[in-house]
């Protein structure tokens, strides 16, 4: 059993590790981050549809439900269509300190949607994490544009995880996984097809952005996705949220090795990034003792 554990503790650092990586994809792919998010969830669509089969999953919702679905898939594409956006005018260090945000962003959300009283300590880390922000707004102003966009995609993916959180207590997490994919490439197909976008370059890519997407689809979406669900059933959430607080670390560090110089920042900018960082972390060893301490005290 301990085994299995420690195994499955690896394996989600593995996971986040490849989220990490995600970023550093959307720096190497050349196409923009429309046709980017486009053929990143038309494949990871189908990655997961096969597994669905693979693993005899149902998949069918009452209609209602499907509208949930839609509405989670349009919030995730739009998500990542900020994400890659922020990166392509930004870069990847800035985007991923920035999309640390997002657990700030979910303290704000979780009382307008769970109907939960506003915590007073939340409200302390959300001021450090605009510290943070104010140090890397005023350091790395060249990356305005960049930053404004992380900051929508942090507010979107904390938003879509609220939301989320919802369904994953009813239903199969595949199965959502699948109709929000699904449901968030077909808005943005319905946006290309409007704007006149589908034409014959649209569909010549290079060889390497080809390689480059299906990981990003299926090691970085699909597999990871799927990969996450499952060690979840062997470790503490509270392990996995410190976990997951390091993608933006394993991002920023993938990114300087692999991106050199473009990803060189200022001193300054690590400060902003650290302070943004070890707030989240802080912020969820807080959240756990408390809920230990609640969980203690209503058993006695």
């Amino acid at each position: 059993m301990q085994n299995d554990k420690l195994l499955n503790y690896l394996h989600l650092h593995f996971i986040v590790f490849i989220w990490g990586f995600t970023a550093v994809l959307g720096a190497l792919i050349s196409i923009e981050a429309i046709p980017l998010v486009w053929y990143r969830m038309l494949m990871a669509t189908f990655f997961v549809f096969l597994f669905l089969k693979f693993r005899k999953i149902k998949y069918k919702f009452p209609k209602k439900t499907l509208a949930g679905f839609a509405l989670a898939g349009l919030i995730i594409a739009v998500h990542w269509l900020a994400f890659f956006g922020a990166i392509k005018v930004g870069n990847v260090s800035v985007t991923l300190a920035i999309m640390s945000t997002g657990a700030f962003f979910t303290s704000l959300l979780e009382p307008l949607f769970y109907k939960r009283k506003i915590i007073g300590y939340e409200v302390f880390f959300g001021i450090l994490v605009i510290v943070g922000l104010y140090i890397i707004f005023n350091v790395e102003g060249d990356y305005f544009y960049g930053i404004l966009l992380a900051l929508l995609a942090s507010f979107l993916g904390a938003l879509f995880s609220v939301i989320n959180g919802k369904f994953a207590v009813k239903y199969n997490a595949s199965a959502i996984s699948f109709y929000e994919l699904g449901f968030g490439m077909l808005c943005i197909t319905v946006y290309l097809a409007f704007s006149g976008s589908f034409s014959a370059a649209f569909f010549q890519l290079e060889a390497t952005d080809w390689g480059y997407l299906f990981i990003l689809a299926s090691a970085c979406t699909a597999y990871a996705f799927i990969a996450s669900v499952h060690v979840m059933k062997w470790i503490s959430p509270y392990t996995v949220m410190l976990t997951i607080n390091m993608e933006p670390v394993y991002g920023i560090i993938l990114a300087l090795l692999i991106l050199g110089e473009d990803e060189n920042m200022s001193p300054k900018f690590y400060y902003g990034a650290l302070i943004i960082i070890v707030t989240v972390i802080a912020n969820g060893i807080v959240k756990n003792r408390i809920d230990r301490k609640k969980r203690t005290l209503g058993n006695t």
